[in-house]
């Protein structure tokens, strides 16, 4: 079973930068396309970023220049540099791999980690 386990959360104020981690177990990351989701309180998950297993990345147009996504599959971990975060950023964020192998779609998520911006 893949488990993906999220960590660097927290309150950070306006302007500042945090980043989140993602541990991904299992032997098939580098294959995985991930990515990193965000819902906020009374609304959907939404993709935030998301990069390939050829590190082809794209972004939501409200986070583009401010957030970055990078994988280090020699660690089987993703992660997301945020900056100039501004309070519409505060939700929680989920870490997803997902993969078609084998004829096969696979899809996992993390548990998530509250990130708060506020003053």
């Amino acid at each position: 079973q893949v488990q993906l386990v999220e960590s660097g959360g927290g309150l950070v104020q306006p302007g500042g930068s945090l980043r989140l981690s993602c541990a991904v177990s299992g032997s098939r990351f580098s294959r995985y396309v991930l990515g990193w989701y965000r819902q906020a309180p009374g609304k959907q998950r939404d993709l935030v970023a998301s990069i390939t297993s050829g590190d082809n990345t794209n972004y939501a147009a409200s986070v583009k220049g401010r957030f970055t996504i990078s994988r280090d599959n020699a660690k089987n971990s993703v992660y997301l540099q945020m900056s100039g975060l501004k309070p519409e950023d505060t939700a929680v964020y989920f870490c997803n791999a997902n993969v078609w192998f084998l004829g096969r779609y696979d899809n996992y998520w993390g548990q998530g980690t509250q990130v708060t911006v506020s003053s």
